[in-house]
């Protein structure tokens, strides 16, 4: 969507933590394993792939982490008061975000997942759309 006019704000639910994308995301993916299910409590969550330094992030941070099916870690940085997950990332690659606040940003037109992945947890109620690349894992 060439419309779109970078840096687009947003915030946790309760707006202690605020965030601004500074530039179109690498790529948005839909995650349909059991543990988006229960991050996002619905069908899927949704990701922004990011560098870093595209988003700018004010306010204070908790962390928690799991080990992914991979065996790699999966952090996050969420909002300690609300607990609205603000990122993920691997601590392998620190400068690659996996923004989680991209749902919460004043403009959400760039929110059309390009991948589906772990398909194979997938809602059965849930149809993908046609052409959308798919995944039964991670890639």
């Amino acid at each position: 969507m060439s419309d779109i006019q970078y840096p687009i704000s947003g915030s946790c639910q309760c707006g202690k933590v605020t965030f601004s994308l500074l530039s179109a995301p690498k790529m948005i993916l839909a995650c349909h394993c059991k543990e988006c299910q229960k991050l996002a409590t619905s069908a899927f969550s949704l990701t922004a792939v990011v560098e870093r330094d595209s988003v700018k992030i004010e306010g204070e941070l908790a962390d928690w982490e799991r080990y992914a099916d991979s065996g790699n870690i999966n952090s996050a940085k969420f909002c300690p008061s609300c607990g609205n997950r603000i990122y993920h990332y691997d601590p392998k690659q620190p400068n690659i975000l996996k923004f989680k606040g991209i749902s919460s940003l004043d403009d959400t037109r760039m929110l059309i997942p390009e991948i589906h992945v772990w398909v194979s947890e997938k809602q059965d109620w849930f149809v993908i759309p046609d052409g959308v690349k798919t995944f039964d894992k991670q890639p």
